[in-house]
């Protein structure tokens, strides 16, 4: 959809237009200029200083036309950012007003387009407001629907119960360890995976890297006398590689990381069925780690043969029983909804194949169309679930996980993901991933170590986050990892200093 923009000249209004936009519309293009418009969007912006009027309309080709109007009061906002960002919200107030009823299409997450919706309702919560206020200014302000508002309020109660000190663990980091390698790459995935077969130089080397990094940064934490709340072996699918290099590696991480008694949780991703032997699971329980991931992603063997995954459903089930006979007390598995070829006969089918099981956790993910997945270059090829269907299959979800016990306890969004929904993670009682709740509130430092592994810096006194990513693909990574080692090491420095 080319859509004709009239009466926004300022540059930072256009993102959150764009934005907006893109949550009715599949690969938006805005332009300034009329010609060859399928949308003529219009809009008027008058700002007195005391308050601000905005009117919007949209026209169509065949001469229909929907408009809205919103004034803001601004007399209580005087820092010039949080004043604009009042402005911006009207705008989009607005905007996506006017599309809704063009459209036909609600927006249950109003014009919030963010990753965390919940990180906005702890800021709330910290700043004072009780759990009326904020239910109250999310409908008014945000346009958000109740059910959202109470699906953001039940997480955020239920992640204080998890972790009741959220607020105040800026002091202390979590460590994300990426391993880049899978025994092949799904189609929708965008993660730094490489098939593994044929790759043992690259592995070794990179497995040097990883070992001198989680050195160098446990050293520099022991010498600043930093704990360590939990520990997170993501890729990729860390159970690619041997059992002796896990041990090695795990060994390497027990010698360098401090305040080993405080680490609260450390989860290591087995998501790939045919990744998981005994071999692995005794070096998964010699250093008593028995929180992993076995993800099915879903039930039906044709879709998993459609997005790349080579294993069977019956060995998915077969290494599900045998990490439990062999002590994994905390399995998370995750499900995707609107997988190519299915709908929601064949997500139901998957559920009911999943109480089988009953995992402590299971997170709910709605298939996102990533910009750099095989699955968005050939989109053409994967045929997916319209948006009512989608909404069905998330509704049965939620009723599904209800009735089982599961509670939710943490939420993300993405872009182009299918029906503007959400990916929720669920557990029963006390078997939240405590990872997962810091890395989505942003209440500490996550240090990255590894290929592709990506650092957020969150300095603990003003809360400014920085970012610095690791190389993508081994043999950058092999080639430089102690130079991103240093730089890492410079910016807790610097951080730390001004602490």
């Amino acid at each position: 959809m080319k859509v004709y923009i009239k009466g926004v000249e300022d540059e930072r209004f256009h993102r959150p237009i764009r934005l907006i936009s893109n949550l009715f519309f599949e690969e938006t293009e805005l332009s300034f200029q009329k010609e060859g418009t399928e949308l003529e969007a219009v809009f008027q912006i008058e700002d007195n200083g005391h308050s601000v009027f905005i009117y919007g309309q949209v026209t169509d080709e065949s001469g229909k036309v929907c408009k809205a109007e919103r004034e803001k009061d601004l007399t209580g906002f005087t820092d010039e950012k949080e004043r604009f960002k009042q402005i911006k919200n009207t705008l989009s107030f607005v905007y996506l007003t006017v599309l809704q009823e063009y459209t036909g299409i609600v927006q249950k997450w109003g014009i919030l387009t963010g990753i965390r919706p919940t990180k906005l309702y702890h800021k709330k919560r910290q700043e004072g407001l009780t759990e009326e206020e904020i239910f109250k200014m999310f409908k008014e302000e945000y346009l958000i629907h109740d059910e959202k508002i109470r699906l953001m309020q039940q997480i955020v109660n239920r992640q204080l119960k998890a972790v009741p000190d959220l607020y105040s663990l800026g002091d202390e980091v979590s460590i994300y360890i990426g391993i880049p390698f899978c025994p092949t790459k799904c189609a929708y995935c965008t993660f730094p995976a490489y098939a593994i077969n044929g790759r043992q130089g690259s592995v070794d080397s990179f497995l040097g890297g990883l070992h001198y990094e989680i050195g160098e940064i446990g050293r520099w934490l022991k010498d600043n006398n930093i704990k360590i709340t939990t520990v997170y072996y993501g890729g990729g699918t860390p159970t690619s590689i041997t059992a002796e290099e896990m041990d090695m590696l795990y060994e390497q991480m027990i010698e360098s990381f401090p305040h080993l008694e405080h680490i609260r949780e450390i989860t290591v991703e087995a998501g790939r069925p045919d990744t998981i032997t005994p071999e692995k699971l005794d070096v998964l329980n010699k250093y008593k780690i028995d929180r992993i991931s076995i993800n099915p992603q879903s039930y039906i063997q044709e879709t998993l043969k459609a997005i790349g995954r080579h294993h069977t459903v019956e060995e998915t089930i077969e290494k599900y029983h045998l990490a439990r006979k062999m002590g994994m007390n905390n399995i998370n598995m995750d499900l995707i909804i609107g997988l190519p070829g299915e709908g929601v006969a064949e997500f139901d089918y998957t559920l009911a194949e999943t109480e089988k099981l009953m995992p402590e956790s299971l997170t709910v993910h709605t298939l996102s169309f990533k910009r750099a997945s095989e699955m968005t270059r050939n989109k053409q090829k994967y045929k997916v679930a319209s948006r009512e269907e989608i909404t069905e299959m998330m509704d049965n979800a939620v009723q599904w996980t209800s009735s089982h016990g599961y509670t939710p306890y943490y939420l993300y969004r993405q872009k182009n993901i299918l029906g503007n929904l959400e990916n929720v993670g669920y557990a029963l009682e006390g078997q939240d991933s405590i990872y997962n709740i810091m890395i989505m509130e942003e209440q500490q430092s996550i240090i990255g170590l590894g290929c592709g592994a990506a650092s957020k810096f969150i300095d603990p006194k003003t809360g400014k986050i920085m970012h610095f990513a690791n190389p993508k693909d081994p043999k950058s990574y092999n080639d430089g990892f102690a130079e991103y080692t240093e730089k890492k090491i410079e910016i807790l420095n610097e951080m730390y200093s001004r602490s």
